[in-house]
């Protein structure tokens, strides 16, 4: 509490009524404690490639004074470039989410006077599978939109076209679809056949979240090249090391992108974030190699646990949904935390029984393993 006294009571009804009922999204833990092994946020265990970072530091200089370029337009060229489609076609965020959160603004209806008819609600609905990424509500409801989760079926899969007519719930209708595919966090992949069928049934703006697409085996890019509602997004956070710098960047149809351009902040990503970012698509190889790295390591991992009586989800993404055996998933997620090993939790009733474990480093998961066989839990369960 503040040891200020203030006059007139307290500020919260000078709040907008629908923020102070909104439930904030809540991002893994990020303390700082010596020694501790950071498995609970999906980052990179492997540094920015050398030229990269000496880049970053080169940039700092004169030009600190100095405005960035607003749209990022060396970096727009070079994603053009790589995605063989035209600079008009991609906008960059501060990160993904605030892409997601422009996209949200600039194709959904606010649904604060309810509409009567099914057509008319459609225009304020942000659809998405569940369990998926948990910021997908929280935009919807920061807008006053309507958040529409529809379930996966039972081992994370997307259902069919045919199955979600049958099950008379999707909306193929809704003003905007976010399908995280890779799936988070559960780690499922998805066929670009299956994505595919789906967008081809939806009337309203689709976006493909490949946020962990780069440890997949396939990705959906195509798609929104062929299909003038579909929106690719994809981030520099996962699997090219820049979390710290926030870059992201969605390809979709020049209209569609001209729409959050005309609404996105008018210097949204900074300047040594677009260095960055520029360097590091000219350093794939050394982050290719990584990506390998990681894949390897998650091969490695889930048979360790398997072989442990795990239950180890199959994952596409550079972490691990896994069911322990014996005591709750909770449990063992205070045990580990003991040792200095943090991995995810969730307490939605779909997944409280699974832990989520980012892949790190070599040294990293061996470290895990031999914790988790220490445990007096892994003793009484094998």
């Amino acid at each position: 509490m503040s040891k200020h006294s203030y006059r007139n009571g307290s500020p919260a009804k000078l709040v907008r009524p629908l923020v102070r009922e909104l439930h904030a999204y809540v991002p893994g833990e990020q303390p700082k404690v010596k020694g501790l092994i950071k498995l609970n946020t999906n980052e990179n265990p492997y540094p920015p490639a050398p030229k990269v970072l000496s880049a970053m530091k080169a940039a700092i200089d004169g030009r600190m004074r100095l405005y960035p370029n607003p749209s990022a337009q060396l970096l727009r060229e070079q994603l053009a470039t790589l995605h063989q489609c035209s600079p008009d076609q991609i906008i960059i965020g501060n990160g993904s989410d605030e892409l997601l959160a422009l996209g949200v603004r600039a194709f959904v209806e606010p649904a604060t006077n309810r509409d009567s008819t099914a057509s008319e609600s459609s225009k304020s609905r942000v659809q998405y599978f569940w369990p998926s990424y948990s910021l997908y509500s929280v935009l919807a409801e920061t807008h006053g939109a309507t958040p529409y989760p529809v379930p996966l079926l039972s081992d994370f899969a997307i259902p069919s076209v045919p199955q979600l007519r049958r099950g008379k719930r999707w909306d193929f209708q809704a003003a905007l679809t976010f399908v995280t595919t890779p799936n988070a966090p559960s780690g499922r992949g998805y066929s670009t056949h299956e994505l595919e069928a789906l967008c081809s049934a939806m009337k309203g703006v689709v976006v493909l979240d490949e946020a962990y697409v780069d440890f997949a085996d396939e990705n959906a890019m195509e798609l929104c090249l062929k299909h003038p509602h579909v929106i690719i997004s994809r981030t520099f956070s996962k699997a090219y090391s820049l979390c710290f710098q926030r870059i992201g960047y969605w390809v979709g149809h020049p209209e569609l992108i001209a729409a959050l351009h005309r609404i996105r902040d008018s210097y949204n990503v900074n300047g040594i974030g677009q260095i960055a970012a520029s360097a590091t698509l000219k350093a794939l190889p050394y982050y290719q190699r990584n990506f390998r790295r990681v894949c390897e390591s998650r091969s490695r991992m889930a048979q360790a646990l398997t072989d442990l009586g795990w239950q180890v989800l199959p994952s596409q993404t550079n972490f691990i949904l896994a069911r322990p055996p014996g005591p709750p998933a909770r449990q063992w997620l205070e045990d580990l935390r003991q040792k200095k090993i943090l991995v995810r939790w969730f307490a939605a009733a779909d997944l409280e029984s699974y832990l989520r474990i980012t892949i790190g480093s070599e040294s990293e998961m061996d470290t895990l393993l031999k914790t988790i066989r220490s445990l007096p839990a892994s003793k009484t369960t094998r």
